[in-house]
């Protein structure tokens, strides 16, 4: 049976493979709108929100996928004994 310092790593592994397809696929939410609303997400942090926020539909999916990445990395973080002892 693997042990918890496995599964952990693997969680984080797996929650940061997911957040980076996630933001790519934002991007190219926010790319396919117009070309400006996709270099100012990718320029500006702020103006990610608002999009998110304007364009909802398109952009929702996406931003579901990072939240799932981030609980799933929170997750491993915390299964992970070396961390626990630090």
């Amino acid at each position: 049976m693997p042990s918890m310092d496995i599964i952990g790593g693997l969680l984080i592994l797996l929650g940061l493979i997911l957040f980076v397809i996630g933001g790519f696929w934002f991007l190219v939410a926010a790319f396919r709108e117009s070309v400006l609303w996709g270099l100012a997400c990718l320029f500006v942090p702020i103006v990610s929100l608002f999009f998110l926020i304007v364009h909802w539909s398109e952009a929702r999916r996406p931003f579901f996928l990072q939240l799932l990445a981030f609980v799933l990395f929170l997750v491993g973080f915390l299964l992970s004994p070396q961390t626990i002892h630090r």
